[in-house]
Parts: C-alpha cells; sequence; structure tokens
C-alpha cells in the first residue's frame, strides 16, 4: 500500500480528532484541508518512518500550533459557531489526553506528535484529566439496546461522578425518558443502530428538535459516518471501546458545552 493510500485510510480518525480539538465539523476540516494541502506541497514532511499515522497526526500538530493558519482565513474564523469559537490553540494538556485517550497512541508516539518528552505526554495527560473532570458532573442519558455495553457504560459514567437518568433501548423510550419530570439530560450517549430496527441518529435528532445538548456517538462502524458527504456527529466513540476513550470525549463535549454557556453569558 503506498504512503497517499495509508493516509487516506486514517484520514477519517484525523478528521475526528480535528474536531474533537475545535469543536466543530467545519473548522476541523479547516485543519485537516491545511495538513493535507502541506502534504502535498511539501511531501518529505510526512517523514520515512513507518508509522504513517503518527507522522500525519505530527505534521497536523504543526499545522495547529501555527500562527499563520490560525489567523489565515477570516472565513475558517467565520464559519465556527460562535458558541464554540475558542479563538486561541488548544492546550497542550488536552491534545495529549485526546492522542492518548481517543486516538490510542502510546505514550513514545503522543511525544513524537506533540515534540515532547513521555514523561512529559504522562504529566500532560494527567493534568488535563484534573482540569477536565473540575465542575463537569451532568445529568446523562444512555441510549443503547445492548444489555451489557448499556450497563457498562452506566458504571463508567457514573464513576465519572455524573448521574444516569435513564437508559432506553429504543427511540421511543428515549424521548420518553427525556421528557420525564422536566430532567433533561446535560449529555447524551447514542448508540446508532437500536433494539426495534429505529436509529439512535433519529432518537437524538428528535430531541436536538426540543433542546440542545452535546452528543457522544457509539457505533462499531465509525468510518461510515467520517465521509464529510454529510453533516457528522462531533463526537463519535467507536465499539469496542475504552473507558478512557469514553472518559476522554465526554470531558471534550462537556467541556465545548460548558465554553459556549460562558460566552453566551459574556455577550449577554
Amino acid at each position: 500500500m503506498s504512503t497517499s493510500q495509508l493516509v487516506v485510510q486514517h484520514l477519517p480518525y484525523l478528521r475526528r480528532y480535528a474536531r474533537a480539538l475545535t469543536g466543530s465539523q467545519v473548522a476541523g476540516d479547516a485543519y485537516v484541508a491545511a495538513t493535507l494541502e502541506t502534504l502535498v506541497n511539501e511531501p518529505e514532511t510526512l517523514g520515512r518512518s513507518t508509522n504513517v499515522k503518527a507522522d500525519l497526526f505530527r505534521v497536523f500538530t504543526r499545522i495547529w500550533n501555527s500562527l499563520s493558519v490560525n489567523g489565515r482565513s477570516e472565513q475558517v474564523q467565520h464559519d465556527l459557531p460562535a458558541e464554540v469559537r475558542l479563538g486561541q490553540i488548544t492546550p497542550l494538556p488536552r491534545q495529549a489526553f485526546l492522542l492518548s485517550c481517543l486516538e490510542g497512541f502510546s505514550e513514545e508516539d503522543a511525544a513524537i506528535i506533540l515534540d515532547v518528552d513521555v514523561s512529559e505526554v504522562r504529566d500532560l495527560v494527567d493534568e488535563a484529566g484534573r482540569e477536565l473532570a473540575a465542575d463537569m458532573a451532568t445529568e446523562i442519558l444512555i441510549i443503547e439496546d445492548e444489555p451489557l455495553i448499556a450497563m457498562d457504560l452506566e458504571a463508567l459514567v457514573e464513576g465519572l461522578g455524573h448521574n444516569v437518568i435513564g437508559v432506553a433501548r429504543t427511540r421511543s423510550e428515549a424521548i420518553k425518558i427525556a421528557g420525564e419530570g422536566g430532567r433533561r439530560p446535560g449529555l447524551i450517549l447514542a448508540d446508532i443502530q437500536l433494539a426495534d430496527g429505529s436509529s439512535g441518529l433519529d432518537a437524538v435528532n428528535d430531541l436536538l428538535k426540543t433542546f440542545e445538548v452535546p452528543v457522544i456517538f457509539i457505533t462499531a462502524y465509525p468510518e461510515r459516518f467520517l465521509t464529510g458527504e454529510r453533516p457528522e456527529p462531533a463526537f463519535l466513540i467507536a465499539k469496542p471501546f475504552q473507558p478512557a476513550n469514553v472518559s476522554a470525549v465526554i470531558s471534550q463535549a462537556l467541556f465545548f458545552q460548558q465554553t459556549a454557556r460562558r460566552r453566551e453569558a459574556k455577550t449577554a
């Protein structure tokens, strides 16, 4: 397989990482596009190692940390939703946290990508975990038809300090739980394919018509939803998942939600 074919193979995961950093499909894809432009114009930047994925993320990080790219296009900045526009580079601890916990890079690879020592990667991940866990407890709705997975998710999110308001196996159950007692969830974890043949995507779309809430989709086939051909989930976890992955993505989703609310309050 050629280098270009390997790059294409890893693009869905680079786009997932980029969206997690920015909280926006448009912004994330803009940085990925800039990375690809760099590879076309300067193919030697990818390096000659056998770890094409790590090299690709390393080039992306160089672009991400570049002031010229962050400010190069008013259109990119304009396309970012106002409520999640961070305006500055994502802090290094969160990058390390995502690379290790969401993308599954080893500490050694994460160190190469971020151009730091392995020991610093450990410190950065620990720091990010502490920062992102602080003051983020919320109510969570789980939409998952597999009982064992639902139990694992429930135990995991409660261990992070969150409260599960219910577990839905179907689209109709999800709508019912979210409407009971006025307890709207602060976060939704949703499978794509549900027990009765209904869709977690449809359930979420129904709920988002009445209130806004961050959503994390869980699927065995993430590449099917990372094509760039239609609006995509900003937060996506692949099955089988690792607890650290779920923790990382939940923290990211809640971080962007709280950032949005703080910015709205400042402009009100």
